[in-house]
């Protein structure tokens, strides 16, 4: 039998006798060169790098919930079709966010091929407000393993403590749905930096096949300026490229300027935009 690793980073078992013609396909200039992807393999990773407490499919989408921790895991994926008619989608939707005493959200994307632009369009004419828009952001790995950057000074491990929790701005107190959801994904990797006895940086990583989703990179205000960003970000490439990934992917809000400018550095370019569209 062969082992065969599919672009999407999915591998798949098929006898060797099938195997009519192969190549072998270069490996380091294969790291240098910006990742192609569509808009559902993206979403569908950028999802598995953030697993809700609880869910549900409504046809092809997900219901999804966390206690209210983020939209991303309180939000309807709507990805596909979600097998009844828009309107009874909807209703769905909403009922289900009620029950869990949430507010109602779908999540949508534009610009990119396969985006959903008609969708957004449909939510937003029957009511539905756009609240939060982030870039959805992809460059090759390598170059930001590459960076220069002190990465001695980053510790990485699989858990996330009390005092990185008390780093991430996202969450004031640590609660159970927080370290639930940010813990689970195919491999997972946190980034600490200690300076005076003090968490002075955090970051996450999620390695899933070829793809390293990068995210909660934050400084403390009092170190910014030092590098300290740049140094999480390599170290998790690094590990990142240990595990055989070769794409980065990020998410960043709109009005970051911050990291915007960061990310920009370090070789992103926008893949396409999500949006989340409350029910009003």
């Amino acid at each position: 039998m062969l082992l065969i690793t599919r672009k999407d980073g999915e591998s798949v078992r098929i006898p060797e006798s099938s195997l009519v013609a192969g190549k072998v396909v270069p490996a380091a200039p294969a790291r240098r060169r910006g990742p192609a992807a569509g808009f559902a393999e993206l979403t569908r990773i950028a999802a598995r790098a953030w697993v809700p407490v609880e869910s549900e499919p409504l046809g092809d989408w997900t219901l999804r919930a966390s206690g209210g921790f983020t939209r991303r895991a309180n939000s309807a994926l709507a990805l596909g079709d979600p097998g009844v008619p828009l309107d009874e989608a909807l209703a769905r939707v909403t009922a289900w966010y009620a029950e869990h005493n949430l507010p109602a959200y779908v999540q949508a994307g534009t610009g990119a091929e396969g985006a959903q632009e008609l969708l957004c369009a449909e939510l937003e004419a029957r009511g539905w407000a756009r609240e939060v828009s982030a870039e959805v952001r992809i460059a090759a790995l390598a170059p930001i393993g590459d960076v220069a950057a002190d990465v001695s000074r980053v510790g990485l491990s699989r858990t996330c403590d009390a005092a990185w929790l008390d780093r991430y701005q996202r969450t004031g107190v640590p609660r159970p749905e927080v370290a639930q959801v940010l813990s689970a994904g195919p491999s997972v990797w946190f980034a600490r930096v200690e300076e005076a006895g003090a968490t002075a940086a955090i970051g996450r990583l999620v390695v899933d096949g070829r793809w390293a989703g990068f995210a909660a990179v934050e400084v403390a205000p009092e170190f910014r300026r030092q590098g300290l960003a740049t140094a999480v970000m390599a170290a998790l490439a690094r590990q990142a490229l240990a595990e055989g990934a070769s794409a980065a992917w990020l998410q960043v809000e709109t009005d970051n300027a911050g990291a915007r400018g960061l990310y920009d550095g370090l070789g992103f370019a926008t893949h396409h935009t999500y949006h989340h569209f409350r029910a009003s």
